[in-house]
């Protein structure tokens, strides 16, 4: 007697899903929970950004309503006023337009400068131990400390804290470059290419460079992450950016002093989007590291 299959295929067959189908899927799912934490964050950024640029608020983040002080959040003030009379929600998105151009400009500058003194120390030996050990010095200073020399020396000003930011990101860049290409240095694919006439400069940046892809991208989420609380520590102190140009640190600095009045709003706000951009990049980084070490193993 001929038996029915009833297996597993069978019953796929059956709700009309095809094995390849359900495979498909899975590895789809799979993929976006591995990815999870890097879409988490991109889609915070993305809301940030997209508000900055957009302004969803009737209110002009740089006008003040004297009728309108130290409003509680509301409808018609979803965060409040603070004690000039300006809306919160609207100058906490104008800030986040502020914060988050410095701190790309900042990061792009010392990604740029750390690629090529990295680069650079790992072609030249000797000399390039000099370079890393005097970065290491360099970066024995404590970093906020040593932002604020920078810019209280060189100009109290946005283009000096964007300088502050590559100066005092750019060694991590370039201690990374430095030590992956000295580990790919010795991979067969390297010595290949040197074995086949290939110049130190292609070498460095047609077959090492591209390799270091992954580890330049998370340190520059971890740079940014850094850089947003450097920047908020130099506004909240007054440094760099002048009034009425609204930013994070500011404004804490300011609504603080309606803390013990009650007016909790003014100084919540702002805080609470730097703690969710640091989030952000922070989690853009662990997701690019986590992803490269299930690649490669390390």
């Amino acid at each position: 007697m001929a038996q029915t299959d009833t297996g597993p295929q069978h019953a796929n067959s059956a709700v009309g899903v095809a094995p390849g189908e359900m495979r498909s899927s899975h590895v789809f799912f799979f993929r976006v929970r591995e990815w999870s934490g890097v879409l988490l964050g991109f889609a915070v950024l993305g809301v940030l950004v997209t508000a900055a640029l957009s302004g969803p608020t009737p209110y002009d983040p740089l006008l003040s309503d004297p009728s309108s002080i130290l409003e509680a959040p509301s409808g018609e003030h979803p965060f409040g006023t603070d004690r000039n009379g300006f809306d919160i929600l609207a100058r906490t998105f104008e800030a986040a337009k502020t914060d988050l151009l410095l701190a790309i400009e900042g990061i792009g500058l010392a990604l740029a400068i750390g690629v090529t003194v990295g680069l650079f120390a790992s072609a030249r030996g000797a000399t390039g131990e000099i370079i890393m050990r005097g970065l290491d010095a360099f970066q024995a200073f404590p970093l906020v400390v040593l932002s604020i020399a920078v810019v209280t020396l060189m100009g109290n000003n946005v283009e000096n804290i964007v300088f502050a930011i590559a100066i005092i990101n750019f060694p991590r860049f370039a201690r990374l470059v430095r030590s992956q290409a000295l580990t790919l240095r010795e991979s067969l694919f390297v010595q290949a290419a040197v074995a086949f006439g290939a110049s130190k400069t292609r070498v460095l940046f047609r077959h090492i460079l591209p390799n270091t892809t992954e580890l330049i991208l998370a340190q520059v989420s971890i740079g940014s992450a850094h850089a947003i609380r450097v920047i908020a520590s130099l506004t909240f102190l007054g440094i760099g950016v002048s009034p009425p140009t609204p930013t994070w640190g500011a404004m804490i600095r300011k609504g603080s002093r309606q803390v013990l009045s009650g007016e909790w709003w003014t100084f919540l706000f702002p805080g609470l989007f730097v703690v969710l951009t640091v989030i952000a990049f922070n989690l853009i980084a662990d997701g690019i590291e986590s992803r490269r070490v299930q690649r490669h193993g390390t």
